[in-house]
């Protein structure tokens, strides 16, 4: 069994300036540089057919590559103690349109569907403790966070290890854009 999930990987450039951010906020654990990504779908733990299968769904999505653009700051849940800040991406149809594909491919491989509503974002930090003012000052700080648009070709399906360091990230497979 495998721990699974199918992301956007984002260039280098803009993973240093994210990682560049990681300051003296108290009580947020940071997502390391290699690890910031855009999560399309989590899957979670996968049976080995069920992964076999996943593969080849996947592979048969066809898109064609399209910009997108990360901007903007934010944090989950919208409302109470945040737990999750984010870095927002503007809209994108192609994206949406590729994030549906992915969902189709994935129901289509027997894995169940996701329930909640895809809410693009970059997840740069886990929060531990209350965290609000320190949040808020970040997002302000920031809010005017844009970077220029960037290519998207190919979307990966990874696997994900935890361990008391935290989770290790492997590529299993990368599927290329193609009309």
């Amino acid at each position: 069994m495998a721990r699974l999930f199918i992301a956007i990987e984002l260039p280098d450039e803009i993973k240093e300036t994210l990682s560049s951010f990681c300051c003296d906020l108290p009580g947020m654990r940071w997502v390391p540089t290699d690890q910031i990504h855009l999560t399309l779908r989590f899957l979670g733990d996968v049976q080995p057919k069920e992964a076999a299968g996943l593969k080849e769904a996947l592979a048969a999505i066809a898109f064609a590559p399209f910009p997108l653009t990360v901007q903007g700051v934010g944090h989950f849940p919208p409302h109470g103690h945040p737990r999750v800040l984010w870095i927002g991406l503007e809209e994108s149809r192609p994206l949406l349109e590729l994030q549906q594909r992915i969902e189709t491919a994935v129901a289509g491989a027997g894995i169940v569907p996701e329930e909640r509503r895809f809410s693009p974002h970059i997840t740069i930090a886990r929060i531990k403790e209350n965290a609000s003012a320190a949040v808020k000052l970040f997002e302000v700080k920031h809010r005017q966070l844009s970077f220029p648009p960037f290519t998207v070709e190919d979307f990966i399906l990874f696997s994900s290890v935890l361990s008391p360091k935290g989770a290790t990230h492997r590529r299993e497979r990368t599927f290329r854009s193609r009309s």
